[in-house]
C-alpha cells in the first residue's frame, strides 16, 4: 500500500478538492479500513456549504461508510485483516459527567467521523478498533451503507419507545421513510408519514407506512392526520425535517398524552411555538435524538441481516468518489443547479469507475 491516497477534502466553503493526501497513520489501537461506500448525507452538503462545522474545515467528510480491515493495529481485538466492518463513529472520552453516566451522545468533548473530523470520501479512514463492527456477508453492500443512518433511526426509537399498536407520525422523507419502517417493524399502526416529495411518499409505503400524505396537495396536515385517527391524534410523532413549522405541526397532531421525538435539527437561535398549557392540561411529552452510539451499531446490522428493514427501494445510485462534488449539487440544489427530486439514496465508491443507476 502506498503512502498517498485519494480523498474529496472540503478545505473551505464551496470548495472541495479531489486531491492526493497521506494515508492515515493508525496506532495500536485502531484499524485502518479500506472504504468501500460511503452514502451521501445532508450534512455532507451542510458542512461542504460551511453551514455546519466550518470550524473543521480543511476536512475529509463522509460518515455512512464501511470498509474492509486493511491494517489492525496489535492490540485491537475481534477485527482481522480483509474483514469487512462498519464503524461506530462517535468518539468519546469516556471519562467526562455525561460518559460515566453512560450517556456517550452528550460527551463534553464528542466527535465524529466525517462530521468533526476526517471520515468516508476517501480510499482509506482510520477508526478505533472498539468501534469497528462485522458485518455478515449477506448484507450486500449498498444496504451495508445503511447501517450508521440506522443507527440514528434505531436510537430514535429506542427514546420514542413507542409500544405494539400504538400510532405513529413522522413528518419528512429522508430518514423519516426510515423512521416509518421501524415504526412498522415495532408493530405500530397506523404508521403514517407525511412529506413534499411524491417519488419518497410512494417508497415510503413500499417499505411499510400505512398512509402517506402529500402536505402539497393537503395543506392542513394536522386536520388529516386528526381524521386518520378518529379524531384524536397520534400517540408519537417524529419530526424529522428541522423546520419551525413542522415542529408546531407535529405538537398539534399528538393526542393527550401523546410524545414528540425531535429528531429533526433547527439551526440555532430559532424556535417553535409549543404551548406550555399542552405540557400541563394535556400531558404531552417531548424528548429528543440526534445519532446512533454504540451497540446501535450491532442492532442496525442485525436489522439488515435479517431483513427487518430493507433499504432496497431507497437506492439510486452510486457514484466514483471523484464524482462526489457534482453528486451533491445534484441532490441538494444550489448555483443554478436544479436538485434531482427522483434521487433519495446516493453511494460514493472509490474503486467505482462509471457511475452505476438502480
Amino acid at each position: 500500500m502506498g503512502e498517498k491516497m485519494m480523498a474529496q477534502v472540503v478545505k473551505a466553503p464551496y470548495h472541495m478538492e479531489y486531491c492526493e493526501v497521506p494515508v492515515p497513520r493508525i496506532s495500536d489501537d485502531e484499524v485502518l479500513v479500506k472504504v468501500k461506500v460511503c452514502g451521501i448525507c445532508g450534512s455532507d452538503w451542510s458542512i461542504y456549504t460551511g453551514n455546519y462545522a466550518a470550524d473543521k474545515l480543511p476536512m475529509i467528510t463522509g460518515h455512512e461508510f464501511w470498509g474492509v480491515a486493511e491494517k489492525v493495529g496489535k492490540n485491537v481485538t475481534g477485527v482481522k485483516e480483509g474483514d469487512r466492518v462498519a464503524v461506530d463513529i462517535c468518539l468519546t472520552c469516556g471519562t467526562c459527567y455525561f460518559c460515566r453516566r453512560n450517556d456517550g451522545l452528550l460527551c463534553q468533548t464528542f466527535t465524529q467521523l466525517g462530521i468533526h473530523t476526517d471520515g468516508g470520501f476517501a480510499e482509506y479512514v482510520r477508526a478505533p478498533g472498539k468501534n469497528c463492527y462485522l458485518i455478515p456477508d449477506s448484507v450486500d453492500d449498498w444496504a451495508a451503507a445503511f447501517i450508521e443512518p440506522l443507527t440514528a433511526v434505531i436510537h430514535a426509537g429506542q427514546r420514542m419507545d413507542a409500544g405494539i399498536g400504538a400510532s405513529v407520525a413522522v413528518i419528512g422523507t429522508g430518514l423519516g421513510v426510515l423512521h416509518g419502517a421501524l415504526a412498522k417493524a415495532r408493530a405500530a399502526a397506523p404508521v403514517i408519514v407525511i412529506g413534499t416529495n411524491p417519488e419518497r411518499l410512494e417508497i415510503a409505503k413500499k417499505m411499510g407506512a400505512d398512509f402517506v400524505i402529500d402536505s402539497n396537495q393537503t395543506p392542513d396536515t394536522v386536520a388529516e392526520v386528526l381524521r386518520l385517527t378518529g379524531g384524536i391524534g397520534v400517540d408519537y410523532v417524529i419530526e424529522s425535517v428541522g423546520s419551525e413549522k413542522t415542529y408546531e405541526q407535529a405538537f398539534k397532531m399528538l393526542r393527550r398524552g401523546g410524545k414528540l421525538e425531535a429528531f429533526g435539527i433547527v439551526p440555532q437561535g430559532r424556535t417553535a411555538a409549543l404551548e406550555p398549557y399542552e405540557f400541563v392540561l394535556g400531558e404531552k411529552k417531548v424528548s429528543g435524538s440526534c445519532a446512533g452510539i454504540g451497540n446501535n451499531w450491532g442492532d442496525a446490522i442485525k436489522l439488515l441481516e435479517y431483513g427487518i428493514i430493507d433499504p432496497k427501494p431507497m437506492y439510486s445510485k452510486a457514484v466514483p468518489l471523484r464524482d462526489l462534488k457534482s453528486a451533491l449539487y445534484e441532490l441538494h440544489g444550489g448555483d443554478g443547479v436544479r436538485k434531482n427530486r427522483s434521487l433519495m439514496k446516493v453511494f460514493v465508491c472509490p474503486e467505482l469507475k462509471e457511475p452505476v443507476v438502480f
